[in-house]
């Protein structure tokens, strides 16, 4: 694996050779490019404006297509009409649920706060926006299930207290694309919170908060499915707060993770498993009582004669508590991907306390007014 900065804060960033683990030195800056150079950060003030995309609540549609990373193309239901979602009922006329199976394209808003209670996964079909900006809305009992789907964006839940075998706050599998979730607050579920898994794939998670809870994000199923190579996910401005591991855990996938804060695991923050490739760049690892924020797990994949772990590389993380990354030294015949190969700027900023301070006060799900741009029909 390929090992990078371990120490504590540092105040500047080191832009020579050894910052990426590509021949070409490649260095964080607050809008990235490769060739670019950073504006100055302010870090004086915790503000919401520091974020990034701070322009999608503009207007009820500005969502669509603002997304970081690989699930920038999620448009998800920009060419539809508005479904207001009128009653709490888990099903029903008015309903999500009768909202999101609908075949065409949907923006689904609430005109009501509260909680849903799910009976049984709630199926989420192409082209569809969930978007509860402007009410307090909780999903609970199950969750949302992302099937052979593309082009959704969820935006704005709370979720907690799913309760199963297998039930996850948001499953997305199989075969699924072009995923944006952002700024919900997901815990307590019997599994994961996030599961990625059976090739779905260009995924973005942004600006969640995820606590009181174990298993909290799996990428990739198990060893035997070597589909699970096309896995392709972007995770950042997110808090893990005291959530006890998975941050994520990966099989196979390519993952970017950056300006993410992780404090207080139970067994460690980050796990590479077989043929993954996990890219840390300016994230805050803060260690509890577990002080080792990587960690590598060895596994077979089905078509291979030997078994692996995956790669982690670490870009401006910020260690700090005590926090030791537990980085190990590359070995020969692995590879490693960077951002840049896939997507040509993402927002990125030097992992500072006002960062911290940020994500713990403006992740999760928001109290912001929905933008009542009108007409609501294109």
């Amino acid at each position: 694996m390929l090992m990078g900065n371990a120490h504590g804060h540092r105040k500047h960033f080191n832009h020579g050779v050894n910052s990426s683990p590509s021949t070409n030195a490649h260095s964080p800056s607050n809008k990235y490019t490769p060739s670019g150079s950073a504006p100055p950060i302010s870090t004086s003030t915790a503000k919401m404006e520091s974020l990034p995309y701070a322009l999608v609540d503009s207007s009820l549609r500005a969502l669509a297509g603002q997304a970081e990373g690989f699930g920038r193309a999620s448009i998800g239901g920009l060419h539809g009409s508005v479904y207001c979602v009128t009653n709490l009922e888990d099903d029903g006329p008015g309903s999500l649920r009768f909202g999101c199976r609908m075949k065409e394209p949907l923006w689904i808003i609430f005109e009501v706060s509260g909680t849903i209670h799910l009976s049984s996964y709630l199926n989420v079909s192409s082209f569809k926006t969930v978007d509860g900006r402007g009410q307090r809305i909780k999903l609970t009992g199950k969750g949302l299930r992302l099937k052979e789907c593309e082009h959704v964006i969820i935006c704005n839940l709370e979720f907690e207290g799913g309760r199963g075998h297998d039930i996850d706050g948001i499953q997305i599998k199989p075969n699924s694309r072009h995923i944006w979730i952002d700024r919900c607050s997901l815990q307590d579920y019997d599994d994961g919170l996030i599961d990625i898994t059976r090739g779905s794939t260009d995924i973005t998670v942004s600006r969640c908060r995820f606590s009181r809870h174990d298993k909290t994000m799996l990428i990739g199923a198990d060893p035997s499915h070597i589909g699970d190579r096309c896995i392709r996910v972007t995770i950042h401005h997110c808090f893990f707060d005291g959530t006890r591991q998975r941050h994520p855990r990966v099989r196979y996938g390519k993952i970017h993770l950056y300006n993410n804060y992780t404090r207080n695991w139970g067994i460690y923050a980050v796990c590479a498993s077989v043929e993954s490739q996990i890219h840390s760049q300016c994230n805050i690892y803060e260690a509890g009582q577990k002080k080792v924020a990587f960690k590598y797990l060895t596994e077979k994949a089905t078509d291979k004669e030997e078994p692996s772990s995956g790669c982690i590389w670490s870009e401006g993380d910020l260690f700090v508590s005590g926090t030791q990354s537990g980085l190990l030294p590359a070995t020969a015949g692995q590879s490693m991907f960077h951002p840049s190969d896939h997507y040509s700027a993402w927002t990125v900023e030097p992992p500072t306390d006002a960062l911290k301070q940020i994500l713990q006060h403006c992740t999760g799900c928001q109290n912001i007014p929905r933008p009542c741009d009108l007409p609501l029909v294109p």
